[in-house]
Order: C-alpha cells, then sequence, then structure tokens
C-alpha cells in the first residue's frame, strides 16, 4: 500500500522524535512539531493506519507509538534528510585521523577509537581482501608413519606449512596420487567451492585418503580465510552504558559480551560503500535489536577498510552516515599517503 504524504510525514516526525527522546511519541507532540497543521483527531487516525501497517508499534495501550524496524528502514531509505558534515565536524575528523603509525592493525585501532568517541556508539574496524586469496599449489611432506606436513602456497605468494597428525595411515607411495588430487581439484577456487569439491571427490579415493584430504582441506580453509580477513578490532563497547536502552544490565552484558567474543559474527558486507541493517535485517541474533552501520574505504594493495557502528534501532541514522562517510574519506585519503608497508609474513 502506498503510504499518503501525510503519513510519511507522521512517520518521519516519530522516528526522530524516538531517536531524540527513546520514548514513545503521542499525537500531542506530533501536532506541535506540524505546526497544528493537523488536528490531534487525524494523527491519532493516522497514527492507528501506520500501526496497522506495521510501520509503528504501540509498547503500551495508552502511550504513544516508536518506530517499527519496517518503519526504520522506510525513513532511510525515503525519508531520512542526508547530512552534509559541518566545517567543524570535518576539521576534527581530519584532526583525529593525523596519526603517525608504522603497522595497519595499530592504525585501525586508534581511528576506531576515534569514530567511537566522535558518534557515541561502539565501533569495529576490520582490513580485507577485495578479492579472496586461494590456493595456488599444494605439496605434502611425510614425516613419519603418523605425521605429514602440509605445504600451501596462495595467490599472494605467500607460503604456509602445517604439521598434521594423521587419523588414520596412509602409505607414502599414496601421497603423489593426493598431492595431484589438491592441485587439480582444490587449487584457483574460493573456500566455499573447496568444501563443495571436497564431497564431490568423496567416492574417487579410498576412506583413509579422504580423511586425510578432510585434514588437508579444513587446515586449507581455515588459512586462506584468515588472510582474507584481518583482525576485527571493536572499540567503545562502554558506549552501551550511557544508552537507556541497555539500562538492563543482562541485555548491556549480553551485547557487550558478543562485541568482545563473537566480533566475527559481525556484518562485513562486500559491495557498497555504507550499508544500514536495522533490527532483524541482522543475521546474528544478538543484533536483532540494533542497528549496524557500515563504511568501506580503501587502503590499497588490494585491501579494503570497514567501519562499523553498533547502536539501538533509534540510531541517528542520518548523523552516522554522514560521519562515517567522512572519516571512511578521511581513511582512504590517508592510506593513500602512507608509504608502502613492508611485508616481513613469510
Amino acid at each position: 500500500m502506498e503510504l499518503t504524504e501525510r503519513k510519511r510525514q507522521i512517520l518521519k516526525v516519530v522516528v526522530e522524535d524516538h531517536i531524540r527522546t527513546a520514548e514513545p511519541v503521542g499525537s500531542k507532540a506530533i501536532a506541535a512539531e506540524m505546526s497544528g497543521s493537523v488536528s490531534s483527531a487525524t494523527i491519532r487516525n493516522e497514527l492507528a493506519d501506520l500501526t496497522e501497517l506495521g510501520y509503528l508499534e504501540q509498547p503500551h495501550t495508552s502511550a504513544g507509538r516508536v518506530p517499527s524496524p519496517k518503519g526504520y528502514r522506510l525513513y532511510v531509505n525515503e525519508l531520512m534528510e542526508r547530512q552534509k558534515l559541518s566545517m567543524a565536524e570535518t576539521a576534527q575528523i581530519n584532526e583525529s585521523l593525523q596519526l603517525r603509525m608504522d603497522e595497519l592493525d595499530r592504525l585501525i585501532s586508534q581511528a576506531g577509537k576515534a569514530v567511537s568517541s566522535f558518534v557515541n556508539y561502539p565501533t569495529y574496524m576490520a582490513a580485507t581482501r577485495k578479492k579472496k586469496i586461494t590456493a595456488r599449489r599444494f605439496d605434502l611432506l611425510p614425516v613419519d608413519e603418523d605425521r605429514c606436513i602440509v605445504v600451501m602456497m596462495m595467490g599472494n605468494n605467500r607460503v604456509k606449512s602445517q604439521l598434521l597428525t594423521l587419523q588414520l595411515r596412509v602409505e607414502r607411495e599414496q601421497l603423489p596420487n593426493l598431492v595431484n588430487l589438491l592441485n587439480t581439484h582444490f587449487t584457483n577456487i574460493s573456500t566455499d567451492e573447496m568444501n563443495l569439491r571436497l564431497m564431490s571427490v568423496a567416492d574417487q579415493i579410498p576412506p583413509q585418503l579422504f580423511l586425510f584430504l578432510s585434514q588437508t582441506v579444513a587446515y586449507a580453509v581455515d588459512t586462506l580465510d584468515s588472510a582474507s580477513q584481518g583482525e576485527i578490532i571493536t572499540t567503545g563497547a562502554s558506549q552501551l552504558l550511557k544508552l537507556p536502552e541497555f539500562r538492563d544490565a543482562d541485555k548491556a552484558h549480553q551485547l557487550i559480551s558478543f562485541l568482545s567474543d563473537s566480533k566475527e559474527s559481525l556484518p562485513m558486507p562486500e559491495e557498497g560503500p555504507m550499508k544500514i541493517l536495522i533490527g532483524p535485517e541482522n543475521v546474528s541474533e544478538a543484533l536483532k535489536d540494533t542497528s549496524v552501520v557500515v563504511a568501506s574505504y580503501d587502503i590499497g594493495e588490494d585491501m579494503r577498510g570497514l567501519i562499523g557502528v553498533v547502536g539501538p534501532t533509534r540510531m541517528d541514522y542520518a548523523t552516522v552516515a554522514a560521519r562515517l562517510s567522512g572519516f571512511a574519506e578521511g581513511m582512504t585519503r590517508l592510506f593513500g599517503n602512507l608509504p608502502p608497508k613492508e611485508d616481513a609474513e613469510s
């Protein structure tokens, strides 16, 4: 159903008032915001329609309305006025990014603290590969009857190796066939494809070889995923304690624990400069009552960075989006001016 212009205007007022006050918004407050151009009775009817359509929720029978995730989504997509940073905000961002750094992780960590203090929400920072790293070549070096070294050259020319303990004995003369299988079927493909390919070759080799192949592929997948995804750094979790939504200590503790212990599950969108996920649009159960705004920036050398902000669904989306965009642009400029980082990892 297409919303009338008046319904859209009322929804916008409800969202922005709730963002500002964290309280349900009533018809009198809306009428005042609209300068008396619409009567309270008409506003109550429109609120009832918006609630029935799923854009608003009514926490208590006699209380005002609060936006639903559907209402926030319409607001973000169509009603939110895009903000431009003030000269003072731009200067503050640029000043916070004037950092003398020696390594990527330290730079990202300090930038994350700056973002969190600027938007007053928890933030997370990560560096990822624009293109996923794949395996280029495998080799297997027997050590004894029970152990073998897996050697993998990755697409970025780095070589990784791991000593694996065999769960079932594999004869040395069988290893060349296994190496050939690995190099034929498990190179130059994504880790998701590697897992699928493993199942497709199960009937081509004996069980003890398949078990060792599974160990090898599992090691390769973990190593390649780690190489493509850098460390995720979270900061500012204590900002949640300032918000009325997290006055409940258990609720605050659950989200703070998630940000600390399960940060690998935070949203990592692969495309687009900005992504806004509202409430249940987040896959993780721990984030179903929160919203996440993520911006990306260019690090260079086939790397991109992500800046994410986690907050309540009544987050001031326009302000957060503008400030994150400002930080992302600043980070891109900063990395463009940094000297190339020497690669000490073998």
